[in-house]
């Protein structure tokens, strides 16, 4: 039996990680009625959920020098003004959570710089909204936005997965949380992160910025999902004959060169004392994998690889516009990875603190402009704008999607095509990609669930276009983005 459900807010949020929640909240307390929308269960959805994470959270005696500390490798494309907003409501928001979250207490206080194990987090997240009243609907991922005659944001559709049907909410504005994607590279925890918000954003007029700085790499086991950057800080590599493998500053440069030649391994054999004291506390799924296979990580060699984590960590994402985090379409807002990150950390990755920081701070503004802005929305008649794996441009006809997803994760994500990059290599993937996605939005579509499944195909098709567009529109090499053929690679990234 199928239900279908129509519902009225002042605010619907799309998403349900770290972002979506902090915007949740911050609308239900400017006074709306918040309706969240996840693609999966809130609290256990995204990337923060699987992790320990950490918050750019500064003192403000220190918030210039951190922001200047930070933005002398941004490649000078930050903005210190965003960047001091981001601590000054990070350090404003973050302590409103000590009743909920049992942060470390460093003499006699809670000491909110220490990591934060993500599914306690998440869970208290999940409860504040929900007694903040809050409308949580897990499982109902959206397809669409629904746009006003004047083309301004009012709600969106999608599909309940579990009770089966459709979903149609009406509101005053909408908040894409969505997350960032890291294009099926089987980065724990980011399946479900597909880039569906940012071609609804795209399909209602919003503008990208940033998608050439998507393709930052993230160390795991070879045989595992987990990816933890600062555990293999403190790791010897070496190559397949046990020689060892010299690296530099830029670390996942030298190691993704490496991998090109053959396969890599290390021995977290630097690791100091209190960081294997504190791991099991921290950030106990680390060692899950190494357990399973009889591997003490600090003694044994075991073979590594470096995994995509696109626009996760990397910067790219929805232009919004400060200080309310509002995209080129009126009503429709954005927080959290699904936005560019640019302004705040520049052309190298916002990975770890800022990120965080970020989340709490853009889904803070973003959801009291929601609320402010929803007082003068009207009640006019909304359409549906959604085109790519809903409504073809021609005739429907049947697409391996499968085989379409395979073809996007090695284009976004093998090192000689992604991480190297020349004219020749970018020009080639965006033929590929091109190619598939005539066949997308040509002829894609489904109902209920594979309606889910057309969209998510579609929505990886479009950021790779993307990405790799905005890749050639810049010839240089600047932060994460690496251009082989620039004369002057080889030093700027080092």
């Amino acid at each position: 039996m199928t239900s279908d459900l129509e519902l009225t807010a002042d605010v619907l949020v799309v998403g349900g990680g770290l972002a979506a929640t902090w915007t949740a909240l911050a609308a239900a307390q400017a006074g709306g009625t918040v309706v969240l929308a996840d693609k999966g269960y809130c609290g256990t959805s995204g990337v923060t959920a699987t992790a320990g994470v950490t918050h750019w959270f500064v003192p403000p005696a220190r918030h210039e020098q951190a922001v200047a500390e930070r933005h002398a490798h941004a490649g000078g494309l930050a903005d210190p003004e965003q960047a001091l907003r981001v601590l000054r409501t990070t350090w404003e928001r973050l302590p409103t959570l000590d009743k909920y979250y049992p942060f470390p207490v460093r003499d006699g206080q809670p000491d909110r710089t220490n990591n934060v194990r993500g599914p306690e987090y998440l869970r208290a997240m999940r409860g504040l909204i929900h007694r903040a009243g809050v409308r949580i609907l897990d499982h109902h991922p959206a397809l669409e936005l629904l746009l006003r005659p004047d083309g301004s944001a009012g709600g969106a559709t999608g599909v309940r997965r579990q009770a089966g049907g459709t979903w149609r909410v009406r509101a005053g504005s909408v908040v894409l949380a969505t997350g960032g994607t890291a294009f099926r590279s089987n980065l724990l925890g980011s399946r479900g992160n597909t880039g569906d918000g940012h071609l609804m954003a795209v399909e209602a007029g919003a503008r990208l910025s940033g998608m050439e700085f998507s393709n930052y790499y993230t160390l795991a086991p070879a045989y595992s999902t987990m990816a933890r950057s600062m555990s293999y800080l403190f790791g010897t590599y070496t190559d397949a004959g046990g020689a060892e493998i010299e690296l530099g500053r830029n670390r996942n440069r030298d190691l993704g060169a490496a991998l090109l030649r053959g396969p890599v391994f290390t021995t977290l054999d630097r690791t100091p004392e209190w960081v294997r004291r504190k791991m099991p506390i921290v950030q106990p799924n680390f060692l899950l994998p190494f357990a399973r296979r009889g591997i003490d990580p600090y003694t044994d060699r075991f073979e590594v690889t470096l995994l995509g984590e696109g626009t996760i960590r990397g910067v790219g994402g929805l232009t919004v516009s400060a200080p309310d985090c509002a995209t080129d379409v009126p009503g429709l807002f954005a927080a959290g990875d699904v936005t560019s990150r640019v302004p705040v950390v520049g052309a190298i990755s916002g990975g770890g603190s800022p990120n965080s920081a970020w989340a709490v701070s853009s889904g803070t503004w973003a959801g009291r402009a929601a609320v402010r802005h929803a007082r003068s929305a009207g009640t006019a008649p909304l359409h549906s704008v959604g085109r790519a794996g809903i409504r073809p441009s021609g005739r429907t006809t049947t697409v391996d999607t499968t085989g379409v997803v395979d073809v996007v994760r090695e284009e976004l994500n093998a090192y000689d095509k992604n991480m190297f990059r020349d004219e020749r290599g970018l020009q080639e993937s965006l033929s590929t990609l091109d190619a598939l996605w005539t066949v997308v939005e040509g002829g894609l579509t489904g109902t209920g669930r594979e309606a889910v499944t057309a969209r998510e195909t579609a929505s990886l098709v479009a950021m790779g276009r993307w990405v790799k567009t905005a890749a050639l529109r810049r010839p240089e090499t600047r932060g994460m983005h690496w251009r082989t053929d620039d004369p002057t690679w080889q030093e700027a990234a080092a």
